[in-house]
């Protein structure tokens, strides 16, 4: 059964995405919104996490949180691929299940 993970706080601030990544099944996919679009960011402290979980799972991030917060212009770490909100569904449709990390 593949999940997709929602991820909202910046991994910054909380723990979540650590958290979603360590108990997160392979074929499963992450979307990283609201303040969870920072991880995304290439070149940061926490970049690490995404790119050593690249090989099990996909990452997504919502891009109209990335330009809420001046961040779309940013470079975003390679392999994460930005979607829309119909996107978003999509991705919800997707995947059997949908599992949000607070």
């Amino acid at each position: 059964m593949n999940k997709l993970y929602t991820v909202n706080k910046s991994p910054f601030e909380r723990p979540a995405l650590e958290t979603c990544l360590r108990l997160a099944k392979p074929g499963g996919a992450v979307l990283l919104i609201e303040d969870g679009v920072y991880a995304a960011l290439k070149g940061t402290a926490k970049s690490a996490l995404i790119d050593a979980n690249q090989g099990d799972m996909k990452f997504y991030v919502l891009d109209s949180d990335l330009e809420a917060r001046g961040l779309a212009e940013k470079p975003l770490i390679d392999g994460v691929e930005t979607v829309d909100y119909g996107g978003f569904v999509d991705l919800v449709c997707k995947y059997d299940s949908v599992h949000s990390w607070l």
